[in-house]
């Protein structure tokens, strides 16, 4: 256990108290020798990377019974139909496939701390679909999945922003009913907005780039 909480970077005690609320499984014991193995410790940074984007450790445990017992996973964790998102479960041989040569320890730990990826035993939950497939053609592309994490962080700082001016926008004008039903809305302003600044950044980059050479 000690090792354990080293690796996780946890205390002891911590380790414990999710052993007793039931967010990770029980050692393979020999004798008085109690053995954890690498899914606990992707267990435990699943945990820690939820903790980091506000779930509570009831909403966790829910997590974990979910996965345990079945459950749709992106019901547990607002996805699906709200969102048009969609879970993938994979081996981690499938993962690899997705990202030839990129699956490393270092951004495995990135994706499991921004939430896009969580252990469930010998399988990988990835939250979305779309995002799953988008990351992969980069990569195919020959972009590093280590760029496209760091830049997904940034991303999610400035949609997040975004999120919260949409989200004080619909409050002071429409009621919680309303706010649900006009989502679409915010969703396509957001979008189209973003195609425009996209088309127009790219048009000024290659123009300056014609122009220096």
């Amino acid at each position: 256990m000690e090792e354990l909480a080293r690796e996780a970077g946890i205390t002891v005690r911590t380790v414990r108290f999710y052993r007793e609320r039931g967010l990770i499984q029980p050692p393979r014991r020999e004798g008085r020798i109690a053995w954890y193995d690498t899914h606990h410790l992707a267990r435990l940074r699943t945990i820690a990377a939820l903790l980091e984007r506000g779930h509570t450790l009831n909403g966790i445990a829910e997590l974990a019974t979910a996965f345990e017992s079945g459950r749709d996973v992106g019901e547990v964790l607002g996805l699906g139909e709200a969102t048009g998102e969609t879970p993938v479960r994979l081996s981690p041989e499938e993962l690899a496939d997705y990202f030839e040569g990129e699956v490393t320890a270092e951004n495995l730990a990135t994706s499991l701390a921004l939430g896009y990826l969580a252990t469930d035993g010998d399988e990988i939950v990835h939250i979305s679909r779309r995002l799953l497939d988008a990351s992969a053609a980069l990569v195919r592309e020959g972009v590093p999945l280590a760029s496209i994490l760091e830049t997904a962080r940034e991303v999610r700082a400035h949609t997040d922003a975004m999120a919260e001016l949409f989200s004080a926008f619909l409050a002071a004008h429409t009621t919680a009913e309303d706010s649900a039903r006009l989502r679409p809305l915010a969703k396509s302003i957001v979008e189209a907005e973003f195609s425009m600044a996209l088309d127009r950044r790219l048009r000024t980059g290659y123009a300056t780039g014609s122009a220096g050479t």
